[in-house]
């Protein structure tokens, strides 16, 4: 059975959109871990069938760790609240999964898929997950096209091997590295990113590529 993680904090527009097309029979339990929403992101799930968890320690990789602890499955899957995971895709990715893979995961940089760009005009973010990917693959002999995406189904005894105890959204770029390292069984499926619903834009270029950085170097050492 698989569980389903979202992390939210003020994501109600987000809400609106991707919960209505969640597929929710193809999970034994939905769990929320949300960081003191106050946009009525709290009051739109009360009724849902979904486990609130609060999150007590800000960060989206400290929610995911503290949303872990209430898993009772074997396997997890973590999207996005805020509309650029597309719970389209959520059957494939457990199809594939289910084939025999310890990790499979979505990749915007393979034919059919694409990355939203709408608040990235620059292209700052898909250069910098291309360098990123180019040097996970160099270091560590993986052959990912998409190292950082978030859209991803795992083995919950691959997770606590993984030992990933990053606080911020390093998160699924560690789980890459550490799963080249450990030479799982990985699979990507071309995604399309879907356009963020509202809210406020939580990763900030800068800081977040400098943590990417600073969790490669780690793992080098």
């Amino acid at each position: 059975m698989v569980t389903l993680i979202l992390t939210t904090m003020n994501e109600i527009e987000g809400l609106k959109w991707v919960w209505p097309r969640l597929p929710v029979h193809q999970f034994r339990e939905i769990i929320i871990v949300d960081n003191n929403s106050t946009d009525g992101t709290l009051e739109f799930l009360k009724d849902r069938p979904c486990r609130i968890v609060k999150q007590t320690v800000p960060g989206r990789g400290n929610g995911i760790r503290e949303a872990m602890q209430y898993v009772r499955d074997d396997s997890v899957m973590l999207m996005s609240s805020d509309g650029n995971d597309d719970p389209a895709y959520i059957p494939a990715l457990i199809e594939t999964f289910r084939t025999g893979y310890d990790l499979v995961f979505g990749t915007r940089f393979e034919p059919g898929g694409k990355t939203d760009d709408t608040d990235d005009p620059y292209g700052l973010r898909r250069l910098g997950n291309h360098v990123l990917t180019l040097l996970v693959n160099l270091f560590f002999g993986s052959h990912y096209s998409d190292s950082t995406f978030g859209f991803r189904i795992f083995k919950m005894e691959v997770w606590d091997r993984m030992q990933v105890k990053s606080e911020w959204n390093e998160t699924e770029y560690l789980m890459s590295i550490r799963a080249a390292k450990m030479r799982l069984k990985v699979a990507q499926i071309p995604i399309v990113e879907g356009t963020r619903a509202g809210g406020e834009v939580k990763a900030k270029t800068w800081s977040t590529g400098f943590n990417h950085v600073a969790v490669l170097m780690k793992e080098l050492w």
